[in-house]
């Protein structure tokens, strides 16, 4: 099996990293080995992948409306 991935190190020293077909998914590990284990998980997901929740960012915030009072 081989895997195409992006991965980069933090400042932390954790690894983040995320397939190449999924790049919306990303994942960790302290180490490259504990990544890549992370990532071939990620891998033998496959399509299942495609309807995990995404990684960018944190969800959206609904806005409060401010509440009315009737006349």
């Amino acid at each position: 099996m081989e895997l195409h991935y992006t991965y980069w190190q933090e400042k932390d020293g954790w690894f983040l990293g995320y397939l190449n077909d999924y790049p919306s998914h990303w994942t960790q590990g302290k180490t490259i080995k504990e990544l890549e284990e992370m990532l071939a998980d990620l891998y033998e997901l496959g399509p299942a992948a495609e309807r995990m929740p995404m990684s960018e960012g944190s969800p959206p915030v609904q806005e409060e409306q401010p509440e009315t009072t009737p006349e």
